[in-house]
């Protein structure tokens, strides 16, 4: 029998399974994983804000991206939080749509931001005497709002074809809400979707990888017929930037992988894990690379770490002295 779309309130999430006491430790895994998320993208992102050395183009594409991390996040860790501790794994219509929207802006946000970055690298390695003339703060303004402008736009225009359909299930084999599961729960004809779907997974993976492949390409020829100061320059503020896209592209394939296709004869766990991957290890991921590898960062995390040590240690001795002051007089 035909389900009517007002009738249904909530989907079912089906991978998730009884874990009994162990529910506790994924728990606190989880809640760890996210308290080190916000600590570490809220440290770079602060350090970039307050250092002046740091109010440079690429770290503001860098702070954007930090921004990004803890938005994609926020979409999904204290949901999961809630799913872990809750018996019953239903989520209203209405929020799996909200979290529909964060998780694929974050998404398309960050493969935006790879490609400006990407952009800033090739215009500072190649042209390094029109840098600073073309990559001027009005330019830096306006690729990072349009960065945050267009994925949401898309996404906007994805979900406004996907709400109105007439939907005959409402159980989703996913731990979080994804646009192609609801779109697979529809009773009628869904080609346009799909179609959709597809232009929006190139314009917002393939044509992004091929720009980024095409100005790292254009790097290299630079640098191995340059100086050997420019291949260390360039391997220095490149190579945590290729990683972390290396890295991101690889998990939001095992999610398109898993959504496109049937994934019934993988293990439930492992399933579980890969589709998790680029909203859990990514955000983690790119400040701790970032924050190791570019010196800079690095350094100016150094100064305020300890800068805020001797203001505490002067703090302290202060007081100490003030009270062994006030002992003597009594």
């Amino acid at each position: 029998m035909m389900i009517n779309t007002t009738e249904i309130t909530h989907f079912t999430l089906s991978p998730y399974f009884d874990t009994g006491a162990y529910r506790y430790l994924y728990f606190l895994i989880i809640l760890t994983s996210y308290a080190a998320i916000i600590c570490a993208n809220l440290l770079l992102i602060v350090v970039i804000c307050v250092n002046r050395s740091l109010h440079e183009p690429m770290y503001m594409f860098l702070c954007s991206l930090f921004v990004n991390e803890l938005y994609g996040s926020t979409g999904l860790f204290p949901f999961l939080l809630l799913q872990i501790l809750s018996d019953v794994h239903t989520v209203s219509v209405s929020f799996c749509f909200l979290q529909v929207f964060c998780v694929y802006t974050y998404a398309c946000v960050e493969f935006i931001n790879f490609v400006v970055m990407s952009y800033d690298r090739y215009y500072a390695i190649c042209w390094p005497l029109q840098y600073k003339s073309c990559m001027t703060l009005k330019t830096v303004t306006t690729l990072i709002s349009l960065t945050w402008l267009l994925p949401f736009i898309m996404i906007v225009v994805l979900i406004s074809l996907s709400a109105p359909l007439q939907l005959c299930g409402n159980v989703i084999n996913k731990v979080f809400c994804g646009n192609y599961a609801i779109i697979k729960l529809a009773c009628s004809d869904t080609r346009v979707h799909n179609i959709f779907g597809l232009i929006y997974t190139f314009i917002s993976v393939i044509i992004p990888l091929v720009l980024i492949l095409y100005t790292y390409v254009r790097i290299l020829k630079v640098c191995f017929s340059g100086s050997k100061q420019t291949r260390q320059k360039a391997v220095s503020t490149c190579t945590p930037h290729l990683a972390s896209i290396l890295n991101f592209f690889f998990g939001c394939c095992f999610q398109i992988l898993q959504s496109r296709f049937d994934t019934s004869g993988v293990p439930n766990v492992f399933g579980i894990l890969s589709s998790l991957y680029f909203l859990t290890c990514q955000p983690l991921f790119t400040p701790l690379l970032y924050g190791l590898k570019m010196t800079k960062i690095r350094i100016a995390c150094k100064q305020l770490f300890c800068g805020s040590l001797t203001r505490l240690f002067s703090c302290s001795s202060d007081i100490f002295s003030k009270s062994h002051q006030s002992q003597s007089y009594c």
